[in-house]
């Protein structure tokens, strides 16, 4: 079986700013500066569910984009960045369009899980987000792969074992499907559906 591939982002960014300099230029940097400034201001002490401080998922996000991928456009890198901004804090849209333009904005977006309206389940809003992908545009599609690699990468360390197995799953049926038209991303998931395999039975 082929090794997983992980991404890590334990040092910060001042050390995964060094080690982009290879790829994009002081000026771009400096506009990942900005963002990664703006999520730090807007999530805090947040945590994820391992206890590994917020920043470094979203810095995950963005070495899979850059070192697995190969992108360099700093608007998708930024939105990666920004990504749960708008869904995790009080941030709203208007302002990730205000501070970083329209195409982040609209990257974000397209990523962000709605609000339940009455009458509607968290379920139904996961279902209906999930489905919505299926439109969405390539960036964004970039932008929702690298997330949720970043999330699936260390499955095993999640602290609920129902959460690791339905997470699994999940991500075989609504995000997998995703990633066929991205050789990388294929690639990765299909490596990473085997890895994990063993979640399908475990009790």
């Amino acid at each position: 079986m082929t090794a997983l591939r992980t991404f890590e982002a334990r040092a910060g960014w001042p050390a995964l700013r060094e080690r982009l300099a290879t790829r994009l230029s002081e000026s771009e940097l400096q506009l990942l500066d900005e963002a990664v400034e703006f999520a730090v201001r807007w999530h805090g002490e947040q945590r994820r569910p391992a206890g590994e401080p917020y920043l470094e998922h979203l810095l995950e996000a963005v070495l899979v984009l850059v070192e697995g991928v190969g992108v360099t456009d700093v608007d998708v890198l930024r939105a990666a960045v920004l990504h749960d901004v708008v869904e995790d804090t009080g941030c709203s849209l208007s302002e990730v369009g205000g501070r970083f333009g329209p195409a982040v904005a609209e990257l974000v977006d397209w990523v962000t899980k709605a609000e339940p309206v009455e009458g509607q389940s968290r379920e139904q809003v996961r279902a209906a987000y999930l489905e919505r992908l299926r439109q969405a545009p390539e960036d964004a599609l970039l932008v929702k792969l690298a997330d949720r690699l970043s999330n699936v990468q260390r499955l095993d360390t999640h602290p609920r074992p129902e959460k690791r197995r339905s997470y699994y799953r999940e991500t075989l049926r609504s995000v997998v499907p995703l990633a066929q038209g991205h050789p990388w991303f294929r690639q990765w998931y299909a490596t990473w559906a085997e890895s994990f395999a063993f979640l399908e039975d475990a009790s």
